[in-house]
């Protein structure tokens, strides 16, 4: 039976030493990184370089090296997800951005500007990831039309951009609200009719029309993304403040709302996008999530584990709860009815039709471990 067998965490002398060989022999043409190896047969090999786009050089029955080294545009890469993708991606590939700051940053060759997309020579890119959009707004204070003229606009600018560039993948980040506002049943999948609800989901089902209205060249694929809230170190926003409540020692009052919703680890978010930028996967529209859902009262009880505190959950009567919400809306309180509903709504997402187009049975990351590093990270 073939192994696969990881070796990006050998010592690079440990890595030339293995590579030698083969260079004397000249069945290495160039110097290539110690991304995977893979030991089997002739018919294994074959096998697994017919799935990957990256595989430059093949050594029957001992080694294929892969040399991933990909160029790659990512929108907003200065923001929460570019960040960690940068981190996950910058030891093999040259990665370039377009956002609307431009700091130093270890990994990024140069940042360019929305406005450089139309006259300055960008270098040729193999993939662009287009992570840049406007973030929903739990107070409702944004004007909506700037969630159109950030989610749809920009995205339509970029895929322009794509379509007219050598670059063969596009990766977009959409959101599992540009499907459905609340889940109807017990879990969401992509046969779902679209039914957004307010300016941000239905700014990023536009942007979704608008990719999927365009004719796609042979050479060109094209993945719209649908992740349930991202999480990781340097994250911000709900769950930051739910933290923060419970490392004060405040007990949490809405533990009478058995409720459960799916997540997504940055890490398995590295993992999906690694994986599509190196393997041929089929176009289309992915729901991206962890595998295991998790109630509020859990992420309660891991909050209380990683602070080291004994989970204080109260049962407070629901109605009651739902009243004080009202009034935080009214009061521009912290609880307010928006944001309690997100903390005790279900909420759980199919990741099947993804795993299955990546031929994998389970994500590499539990979504109570992913959730437990990115706590302590807090």
């Amino acid at each position: 039976m073939s192994v696969y067998i990881g070796v990006a965490n050998l010592l690079w002398k440990e890595w030339m030493n293995k590579v030698k060989p083969y260079k004397k022999q000249g069945l290495i043409e160039e110097e290539v990184k110690p991304i995977v190896a893979y030991v089997g047969d002739e018919e294994s090999l074959a096998a697994v370089a017919e799935k990957r786009d990256d595989i430059k050089c093949a050594i029957s029955g001992q080694y294929i090296f892969l040399n991933n080294s990909m160029n790659i545009l990512i929108t907003g890469i200065h923001g929460f997800v570019g960040s960690n993708l940068v981190v996950a991606l910058k030891e093999y590939h040259n990665l370039y951005g377009v956002d609307i700051v431009a700091p130093e940053k270890e990994g990024v060759v140069k940042t360019f500007s929305w406005s450089d997309l139309e006259g300055v020579q960008i270098p040729s890119v193999d993939a662009v990831i287009h992570l840049a959009g406007k973030a929903h707004d739990t107070k409702n204070r944004a004007d909506a039309a700037s969630y159109f003229q950030i989610n749809t606009g920009l995205t339509q600018k970029i895929f322009d951009w794509f379509l007219a560039s050598e670059a063969r993948k596009f990766i977009f980040f959409s959101s599992v609200k540009a499907a459905a506002d609340f889940v109807m049943g017990d879990i969401l999948t992509e046969e779902i009719v679209p039914a957004p609800v307010g300016p941000y989901g239905e700014s990023k089902i536009k942007a979704e029309e608008y990719i999927r209205s365009k004719v796609l060249a042979a050479d060109k694929e094209v993945y719209i993304l649908r992740p349930c809230m991202i999480h990781g170190p340097g994250n911000k926003g709900n769950l930051n403040l739910l933290y923060n409540v419970i490392k004060r020692g405040l007990p949490w009052p809405l533990g009478a709302f058995d409720n459960h919703r799916t997540f997504t680890s940055v890490d398995n978010l590295t993992f999906v996008i690694d994986r599509l930028l190196s393997g041929k996967v089929t176009s289309g529209i992915y729901h991206m999530a962890d595998d295991e859902a998790l109630s509020t009262n859990e992420v309660i009880s891991l909050m209380c584990e990683v602070l080291n505190k004994k989970p204080h959950i109260w049962k407070v009567n629901r109605r009651l709860m739902t009243s004080c919400a009202r009034l935080g809306t009214a009061c521009h309180l912290p609880l307010n009815l928006e944001r309690l509903r997100k903390l005790t709504e279900n909420y759980v997402v199919s990741n099947a039709k993804l795993k299955k187009a990546l031929g994998i049975s389970q994500m590499p990351v539990r979504a109570r471990d992913g959730l437990f590093k990115t706590l302590r990270s807090f």
